[in-house]
C-alpha cells in the first residue's frame, strides 16, 4: 500500500517492540538514503522536506522521520484470528482498486498463498 504496511511477525526470543523498532530504523534510513541519492526521483525535494519536518517535531530523530511513531499491534492468539487478518491484508490492494485479485499485487504474500511464487520470502501460517 502507498501509505501503510501490514506485517504479521512472531518471535520466541526477541521482544516484539525491539523487532519493530529495528525494522523501522533500518528501512527508514535505507529509504531516505535511496531518495536522497536518486537523481531521477522527481519528488525528492518534496519527500525530503516532509521527512525533515516530521523529524524536527520529534526529539528522537536527528534528521528525518519516515515511519509514524505509533503502531497498532493486534495479538494473534487463535488460528481463526490469524486467518482473518491474513485475508484482510491480502484484500487491501483489491479494496484500494489496484488489482482484481489479491495474488496480482506483487508486494504481497497472497501470491504464495495462492500457490504461486512470491517476490517475498514468507512462511505460511495457515
Amino acid at each position: 500500500m502507498s501509505n501503510h504496511i501490514h506485517l504479521i511477525i512472531g518471535t520466541r526470543e526477541e521482544k516484539m517492540q525491539d523487532i519493530v523498532r529495528d525494522m523501522k530504523k533500518f528501512t527508514s534510513k535505507k529509504i531516505c538514503r535511496t531518495v536522497e541519492e536518486n537523481p531521477q526521483e522527481s519528488r525528492k525535494k518534496w519527500m525530503l522536506a516532509l521527512f525533515s519536518k516530521a523529524g524536527k517535531s520529534n526529539s528522537n530523530n536527528t534528521r528525518y522521520q519516515f515511519w509514524q511513531q505509533h503502531n497498532q499491534p493486534i495479538q494473534l492468539d487463535y488460528p481463526d484470528i490469524i486467518e482473518q487478518k491474513v485475508n484482510y491484508i491480502h484484500q487491501n490492494p483489491v479494496k484500494a482498486g489496484w488489482v482484481h485479485k489479491p495474488e496480482h499485487y506483487i508486494y504481497s504474500s497472497a501470491q504464495a498463498y495462492a500457490g504461486g511464487e512470491s517476490m517475498l520470502t514468507i512462511e505460511k501460517i495457515f
